[in-house]
């Protein structure tokens, strides 16, 4: 199954332009046009990861971050025009796990998904590390008969 990705972003072009690059990726892609509009959404769809502008109508996106961080700690990568170190270190304390400005570029921002689902345990492709326990049937080094079990 797909891993579902939330972009919200009041500007629909730029929605579209990131929206076809997750597809391409092979990703499940949902959108709203405002923090509002996302919060029900998010909460229903469960996406692996949200693309969030700050800049919005009716609810922006700090505030949707607040509201969202109460029920769910969904990966978010901050996707937006405010440059400002002060807007940066704003975001990224009220949860953002990325911050990624604009303008962009598309494969810096399919890099940088890839890369915040793998940090948060939700990639395909992430490897299943196995911690082991080496035994032996005798104290000699010359020989020596090991074992690697898996501890499970």
């Amino acid at each position: 199954m797909p891993q579902t990705i939330l972009i919200v972003d009041d500007e629909k072009r730029l929605v579209s332009l990131v929206q076809s690059y997750l597809a391409q990726e092979g990703y499940r892609v949902l959108t709203a046009y405002n923090g509002r509009d996302a919060l029900p959404l998010a909460k229903k769809e469960k996406p692996d990861l949200i693309i969030l502008d700050i800049m919005m109508p009716e609810m922006n996106g700090y505030d949707f971050m607040r509201a969202h961080r109460v029920e769910s700690d969904t990966p978010i990568i901050m996707l937006t025009a405010k440059v400002e170190d002060e807007d940066k270190v704003i975001g990224l304390e009220l949860g953002a796990d990325d911050y990624v400005t604009k303008p962009f570029k598309p494969r810096e921002l399919m890099a940088r998904v890839r890369n915040v689902l793998r940090r948060a345990g939700k990639s395909e492709a992430t490897a299943k590390h196995y911690a082991f326990r080496i035994s032996c049937s005798t104290a000699t080094a010359a020989k020596c008969r090991c074992w690697i079990v898996p501890l499970i």
